[in-house]
C-alpha cells in the first residue's frame, strides 16, 4: 500500500521522483568521495595519485552525463537538484583538504574556499526564512566550479617528480587562482541577488512560499538548473 501511494505520489508530481538514472549515477559519485580520500591520503604514490586524477575525471565526467541523461530521459527531479551540487562541494572540499594535507598547496587556500561556503550557507538560510528556494545557477558559478575540477588533478601531478609536473603545477595553479576568484565572485552576485529580491518583497508587501523561485546552485553543478 505504501509502494502504491508513493507512486502516486510520483505520478502526480514527476518532480519527486528518487529512483532514475541520473540519481543513480550521483549516489556513485558521493560513493566516490571516500575512495578518493583514501587514494590520496593512503598509498601516498604516484599510482595512487593518477587513480585519484582518473577517478576525478570520472567524477566529472558523469557530472555532465548525468545533467545529459536527466533531460534525454525526462528524468528531472529535485532529489537530482540537490544531490549534484552535492558532489560537486564534496568532492571540491576534499581534494583541497587532501592537498592541503599533503602540503601541496597552502591551508589559507583552504580557508578562503571554506569561508565562502559559509557566506553561502548563511545566505541560503535567509532565503529560506524569506521563503525562498535555492536561486539558478550562475555562468560564474559553472565555470568557477569547472576552473577548480581542473586545478585539483593538475597540482596533484605537479607535486610529482617528473618531466611534466612543472607544467602541470603552473597551469594547475593558473586554474586555482582563477578558479577561488570566480568562486568567490559567483557567491556575491548570488548575495547581491538575494539582497534585491528580499528588498523588493519587504518594499512591494510580497511574500513567497518555499520553491517558487527556480532551484539551482550558483557555485556547484554545471547542469543543476536543468536537472
Amino acid at each position: 500500500m505504501a509502494k502504491a501511494a508513493a507512486g502516486d505520489v510520483t505520478a502526480g508530481d514527476p518532480q519527486a521522483r528518487i529512483v532514475t538514472i541520473p540519481n543513480a549515477i550521483s549516489v556513485a559519485r558521493l560513493l566516490g568521495v571516500p575512495v578518493f580520500l583514501w587514494l590520496v591520503l593512503g598509498p601516498r604514490s604516484t599510482a595512487g595519485d593518477w587513480w585519484a586524477v582518473a577517478l576525478l575525471i570520472a567524477a566529472g565526467l558523469s557530472d555532465w552525463l548525468d545533467g545529459k541523461l536527466a533531460r534525454a530521459l525526462n528524468q528531472q527531479s529535485r532529489l537530482g537538484q540537490m544531490l549534484d551540487p552535492a558532489a560537486d562541494r564534496l568532492y571540491i572540499a576534499a581534494t583541497v583538504i587532501a592537498l592541503a594535507i599533503r602540503e601541496i598547496i597552502p591551508w589559507w587556500l583552504v580557508g578562503l574556499l571554506a569561508a565562502r561556503e559559509l557566506m553561502m550557507a548563511v545566505v541560503l538560510l535567509i532565503l529560506r526564512r524569506h521563503g525562498y528556494g535555492t536561486l539558478q545557477v550562475s555562468f560564474a558559478g559553472k565555470t568557477a566550479t569547472l576552473a577548480l575540477l581542473y586545478a585539483f588533478p593538475l597540482l596533484f601531478l605537479g607535486a610529482h617528480t617528473a618531466s611534466y609536473s612543472e607544467a602541470c603545477r603552473i597551469v594547475g595553479w593558473a586554474f586555482a587562482i582563477w578558479g577561488s576568484a570566480l568562486y568567490w565572485l559567483a557567491a556575491l552576485l548570488y548575495a547581491e541577488q538575494a539582497r534585491r529580491l528580499i528588498g523588493e518583497d519587504r518594499e512591494n508587501g510580497r511574500d513567497h512560499s518555499p520553491g517558487e523561485v527556480p532551484l539551482g546552485d550558483p557555485g556547484g553543478d554545471r547542469e543543476a538548473g536543468q536537472r
